[in-house]
């Protein structure tokens, strides 16, 4: 047997939105990395930064026949990722599913379409796996030393109330 890739890889950066520090951009930052930041405080705005996660760098490609060179499709990602209190689920998503590139010349734009709702779901089944494999204890104990604090506070950690 080959050693044939995965019918489907997944990649991504994560940044956790409870970790953007609210600083200006450098003057000297490129238009793209102003655009990033821009979506990312855009994410904060919209989901808070509790159990969300902003994906980049994120592809998902299909492949569909044995051939290195054709029968693949991926689709460029980007977003937020959100999930249960306890850090331990993905709960849902808001992402920008594109197609990058694909090497299909039977592919339609139907397909196209119901692949990229395919995608959608593939990078939310993917981060839990993610999470799994990441160091799920030490989310625990992070939100268990959330929860004395706020304990402490009398039940108010400031604005996260």
């Amino acid at each position: 047997m080959d050693a044939s890739p995965p019918p489907v890889v997944i990649r991504f950066d994560c940044t956790p939105l409870r970790a953007l520090v609210r600083a200006p951009v450098p003057a000297e930052a490129s238009p793209k990395f102003r655009a990033l930041v821009g979506r990312m405080e855009a994410a904060v705005a919209r989901h808070g930064s509790r159990n969300a996660y902003y994906l980049t760098n994120a592809s998902c490609t299909f492949r569909f026949t044995n051939a290195a060179d054709s029968g693949w499709v991926r689709f460029d990602v980007e977003g937020t990722v959100l999930t249960d209190d306890r850090d331990t689920q993905t709960v849902g998503s808001h992402l920008t599913v594109s197609l990058a590139k694909e090497t299909c010349d039977w592919l339609t734009q139907p397909a196209v379409e119901w692949l990229a709702i395919s995608a959608h779901r593939a990078v939310e089944a993917e981060f839990d796996r993610y999470i799994a494999a990441g160091d799920l204890g030490r989310t625990l104990e992070r939100l268990a030393r959330e929860q004395a604090d706020s304990d402490a506070a009398g039940g108010f950690l400031g604005m996260n109330l």
